[in-house]
């Protein structure tokens, strides 16, 4: 009897543990299933990290405290656009500056900067103040020469047959940017919106004009531009790529009276962040 007892007892029992067993079994599975294999491709914020389970490549997080200090030797937002010229919160120029009547098209401001100093103070909002360089073309239309070392902007018209006529100046240039961006996506891009004053200190300035009678001529010199400028500027973008826009608050042109409230203003697409 006892042993009949006994041996439905382990009866019962035997199946309730199997199904336990597996279960537990089964549950384990999925968890094994999720570790990860993967490799950090480099050293510190931003070092690529391959992942063999998803295969996918991510970046990895900051880790430093904020806010953090950063200076140095940078080759960064390199501009590339149209320029164009703004007379009395007019696009069309008055009668005494129609001389300077230019190409939409092939009139171009480029620039780039090569040093910063900055401090961020979190993974979203940086700070910092930039050193660079700044070129604005102007290709004429008329047939006219502007004269060097005057008291004021001055021209005359040319008796060339000029196939090209560009007036250019290039300033340094000193942006103070309040950079702010958006949380890295799986690939590390993000949305940047830059803002801030910008400030400039002419550098030269010249005339190059190529005919058919004297073929290519070129002159250095001021031609009257303001010494120091000031504006603002904006920046939107994804990832490495943007677009830019630069407006300056002050007359182009410094002791030239036809000239007061003629001013700059460039836009275009804009390479890293």
């Amino acid at each position: 009897m006892k042993r009949l007892i006994l041996t439905t007892i382990l009866g019962v029992i035997a199946p309730v543990l199997f199904a336990r067993d597996n279960t537990q079994s089964t549950k384990a599975k999925p968890d094994t299933a999720k570790k990860k294999d993967v490799l950090i491709l480099g050293y510190g914020e931003g070092s690529p990290v391959l992942d063999f389970h998803k295969m996918r490549v991510t970046l990895t997080p900051h880790v430093a405290p904020y806010p953090t200090f950063s200076f140095g030797i940078v080759i960064s937002r390199l501009d590339l656009g149209l320029t164009t010229l703004i007379d009395h919160n007019s696009f069309t120029l008055r009668p005494q500056n129609e001389f300077l009547s230019y190409h939409s098209w092939k009139s171009t401001n480029a620039g780039f900067d090569v040093f910063q100093v900055g401090e961020r103070f979190s993974d979203n909002f940086r700070v910092y103040l930039a050193v660079g360089f700044d070129w604005t073309n102007l290709r004429l239309n008329q047939n006219v020469a502007i004269l060097p070392n005057e008291p004021s902007l001055t021209y005359v018209l040319s008796g060339l047959t000029l196939s090209k006529n560009r007036f250019t100046s290039s300033y340094l240039r000193l942006p103070l940017s309040f950079d702010f961006r958006t949380k890295a996506n799986t690939y590390g891009h993000r949305f940047h919106f830059v803002f801030g004053p910008d400030a400039g200190f002419l550098i030269t300035a010249s005339v190059k004009q190529i005919s058919t009678e004297d073929g290519t001529q070129k002159t250095n010199n001021t031609y009257n531009y303001a010494n120091f400028r000031y504006g603002a500027f904006t920046r939107v973008g994804y990832g490495k790529w943007g677009v830019f826009a630069k407006y300056y608050f002050n007359d182009m042109f410094a002791n030239s009276p036809d000239q007061d409230g003629l001013k700059n203003f460039s836009f275009g697409v804009t390479l890293g962040f």
